[in-house]
């Protein structure tokens, strides 16, 4: 049962998420709107599949919903910091960095994610990633040392994205 619907639905969460993303971008819940999302949630995840070979197939939901609340928490921190940071230093006085993190991670959804959480958290941004997707290169606005800015992001982001996909 499970098998078969997963050939029907080969990714139930893109599913969900087209058919919210329809209704939401039509601005109406009608039974129109939400018959085309499903439709729309049935064709594009069934003619983009073969692309999707390695998708992950089971993640851990409530450890993914801590790390979007942590995420969250973190974004809003760190809008704090920076806005201190520009408010009140000069740009003499600024620590900037670029720190090259060693990814123990090998899922791409995982890197993905953990690209995008450092580029939304104000202060870093991803700048690059080595060819075999072993490293990422950061660059920090303000760290004491590329150390700490590598670690924090090794403990805080990249261990809970691991127990999360792998």
């Amino acid at each position: 049962m499970k098998r078969a619907a997963r050939s029907v639905f080969p990714h139930p969460f893109l599913t969900v998420l087209l058919i919210v993303s329809w209704c939401l971008l039509n601005n109406s819940f009608t039974l129109g709107t939400v018959v085309f999302g499903i439709i729309l949630g049935f064709l594009i995840p069934q003619g983009t599949a073969a692309y999707w070979p390695g998708a992950p197939r089971g993640i851990k939901a409530g450890k993914f919903i801590s790390y979007l609340l942590l995420v969250l928490w973190d974004i809003l921190v760190a809008n704090v910091q920076v806005a201190w940071i520009v408010l009140t230093r000069s740009n003499a006085g600024m620590r900037t960095h670029w720190v090259t993190v060693p990814l123990e991670i090998r899922t791409p959804e995982a890197i993905t994610i953990l690209a995008g959480t450092i580029t939304l958290t104000p202060g870093t941004v991803t700048a690059d990633m080595s060819d075999e997707g072993h490293c990422l290169l950061v660059h920090a606005l303000d760290a004491a040392s590329p150390e700490e800015v590598r670690d924090e992001i090794k403990n805080r982001y990249e261990r809970r994205l691991k127990e999360i996909f792998e």
